[in-house]
C-alpha cells in the first residue's frame, strides 16, 4: 500500500498541480511556509477539444513557462521523444502522452487542431469556438490515468488561443516538496483573501480511498498481532500449570514470588523478541523479492510498457512502529501467566504430591 500510495502521488500529483494562485504575481509567503514551496511558476489551464484526422477528445491544457517549470516537471523528466525545451512562445508545439498519440494516432511533428471551449470568434457564418493548429513537438509517457487528459503549451500560446492577454490568464502554480503537506499554505492563502484551488478538488476521493486502504491493512495487521499475543497468554498460562509443583518447590527454596514472576515474564518477552525478528526478516525478504517470487508462481503482475512490477515502498518509522507495538503487546499478554506464577500457594501446589 506504501508503494501504491507513493506511485500515485508521484505520477498524479506530479502531473496536477499542487496549488494554484490566481496571482500575477509570486505570491509572498511566511519563513515557515516557504520553504515547503519548491517554487512558484507562471501558469495557467483551460479545458479543450483536440481534434485529429480520425478522432476528437477533451482534456486539459496547461500553459506553462517552459523553462522555470522545467527543473521540477516530472513531465520533463519522463519524455520518451522529442524535448521540453521545443515549447517556444510563438511556435504553438505541444507536449502529449504516449497514450494520448496513440489514442489520437499521431506521431512526433504532427499538427493536431485545438478548440476552445470557452473562447469564440465571430465569422461570416456567425460565432464559432477559437481554434489553432498545434505541432507535436515532444510524447512523454509517466503511466499514470492523467496522461491522456492533460497537454502541454507554452503559457504565451495558451493566452493566444484564449484571445488574452498573458497578464490576464496568468496564475502562480505551487510546487510544494510534499504535495499531501498542502495545508498550511492553503490556510495561509485562504486567510489572505487569495482565491486558489488545490489537488484535492480533483484526486482527493482517490487518495482517501488508498488512505482507507491502508488503515484497514493496519487493522489486519494489528488483529493478527492479537492473535499471536492471545497465543502467548494461552502458552504461557499452560507452562504455569504444568510447572506448579515446579514453582512450589522453588519457593520452598527461598525464592521470592517477584523472581518467579520475572522468569515467567522474561520467557514470554523472549519468545515474543524471537517471533518479532523473524518476522520482520521474513517480511522484509519476501517485500524485496515479491515480484521475483510472483514470477515464479506464475503470477506475472508486471503493469506499464516498461514491465513494471508492484511498487515496493519501505518505510523505517512503520517496521520501528510495528515491532515497539508488539513488544508491548508481549509485555502484556505476558504479565497475566507471571502474576498467576507469583501467585501460586507452596501448601496447595505440593499437596497432592
Amino acid at each position: 500500500m506504501n508503494g501504491l500510495e507513493g506511485q500515485l502521488k508521484k505520477r498524479i500529483l506530479g502531473i496536477l498541480p499542487h496549488i494554484v494562485v490566481a496571482s500575477e504575481n509570486p505570491v509572498q509567503l511566511p519563513p515557515n511556509l516557504e520553504i515547503q514551496v519548491l517554487a512558484q511558476v507562471p501558469y495557467a489551464e483551460r479545458e479543450v477539444i483536440v481534434q485529429s484526422r480520425s478522432t476528437v477528445a477533451p482534456l486539459f491544457l496547461q500553459g506553462t513557462q517552459t523553462q522555470a517549470a522545467k527543473p521540477f516537471s516530472i513531465v520533463a523528466n519522463n519524455i520518451i521523444d522529442g524535448n521540453w525545451d521545443s515549447l517556444l512562445s510563438g511556435s504553438f508545439n505541444v507536449g502529449i502522452s504516449r497514450i494520448l498519440a496513440a489514442s489520437l494516432d499521431v506521431s512526433l511533428g504532427q499538427q493536431l487542431r485545438l478548440i476552445s471551449t470557452d473562447t469564440s470568434i465571430y465569422s461570416p457564418l456567425g460565432r464559432i469556438p477559437s481554434q489553432r493548429l498545434v505541432t507535436v513537438s515532444f510524447i512523454f509517457d509517466i503511466n499514470s490515468e492523467m496522461d491522456d487528459k492533460v497537454m502541454f503549451i507554452h503559457l504565451d500560446d495558451l493566452a493566444r488561443l484564449s484571445r488574452k492577454k498573458t497578464t490576464q490568464i496568468q496564475q502562480q502554480r505551487l510546487f510544494l516538496r510534499d504535495a499531501f503537506e498542502y495545508l498550511p499554505v492553503v490556510e495561509y492563502l485562504t486567510a489572505n483573501d487569495f482565491s486558489l484551488r488545490n489537488w484535492r478538488e480533483r484526486q482527493g476521493p482517490l487518495f482517501d480511498a488508498v488512505k482507507m486502504e491502508k488503515n484497514m491493512m493496519s487493522l489486519m495487521l494489528l488483529l493478527v498481532i492479537a492473535v499471536a499475543a492471545f497465543n502467548v497468554v494461552s502458552a504461557l498460562v499452560m507452562v504455569v500449570s504444568e510447572k506448579k509443583s515446579d514453582i512450589a518447590i522453588l519457593q520452598t527454596q527461598g525464592m521470592l514470588p517477584k523472581d518467579i514472576m520475572k522468569i515467567f515474564l522474561f520467557n514470554g518477552i523472549f519468545n515474543g523478541l524471537k517471533g518479532i525478528i523473524t518476522g520482520i526478516s521474513l517480511g522484509l525478504l519476501g517485500c524485496w523479492g515479491l515480484n521475483d517470487i510472483l514470477q515464479l508462481l506464475g503470477s506475472n503482475l508486471a503493469f506499464g510498457e516498461n514491465g513494471q512490477g508492484l511498487p515496493i515502498d519501505i518505510q523505517a518509522n512503520q517496521l520501528v512502529f510495528i515491532a515497539l507495538g508488539s513488544i508491548i503487546l508481549c509485555v502484556l499478554a505476558s504479565w497475566y501467566p507471571a502474576y498467576k506464577a507469583q501467585s501460586i500457594t507452596p501448601a496447595n501446589s505440593l499437596r497432592s504430591e
